[in-house]
């Protein structure tokens, strides 16, 4: 790797907007540029709330994209670095761990499998700590078990990412990409 290919790329920051949740004038605004490599540029976008935390980020490709699904079966811990980019409108499905739908809150990332896997880990860390419902709490723990099999490479799962923007991607050679069919 390259002194510039290893460097971050400059990014535009505004500080000071106002926030579309509290409004305070305490709004942060970052845009830059990236070149990501098998997948090619993107502009990645943030806000950030100073004073009540608002975050929204997304990923863009710097061109025009066809809607597209992604899949990958991982199945070893080599596969934890596989480079995924989600845009805000790309739905995420791991069968029998967690479905990541897209919305108004939905941020875009790039990210690898491990991190990936990390997020939905949280999501359901919080859901086994605050449920009351035992039968949930054991779904949960369930889910949590499996996402751990899988990092450790002692079990499968296939990860599968639906994007109508075409802005998502799994960078692997073994990552099945086809158009999606969009609905109309």
């Amino acid at each position: 790797m390259t002194a510039k290919e290893n460097s971050p790329a400059v990014a535009d920051v505004i500080n000071g907007e106002a926030c579309p949740v509290c409004n305070k004038k305490t709004l942060s605004l970052t845009e830059r540029e990236d070149d990501i490599p098998y997948f090619g540029k993107v502009a990645l976008f943030s806000m950030t709330c100073e004073a009540c935390k608002f975050h929204k980020a997304d990923v863009e490709s710097v061109e025009k994209r066809e809607p597209v699904k992604t899949s990958i079966e991982v199945s070893g811990e080599k596969d934890m670095e596989i480079k995924i980019v989600r845009s805000s409108n790309g739905k995420v499905k791991i069968p029998y761990i967690a479905d990541i739908e897209p919305g108004e809150s939905s941020n875009g990332y790039v990210t690898n499998v491990e991190g990936l896997l990390k997020r939905v880990k949280q999501q359901v860390e919080a859901v086994r700590d605050t449920e009351e419902d035992n039968s949930n709490v054991k779904k949960a723990k369930n889910i949590l078990k499996k996402i751990n099999r899988v990092m450790w490479g002692d079990e499968k799962t296939k990860i599968i990412i639906e994007d109508p923007s075409g802005n998502s991607a799994i960078l692997s050679d073994r990552a099945v990409t086809e158009k999606l069919k969009v609905k109309k």
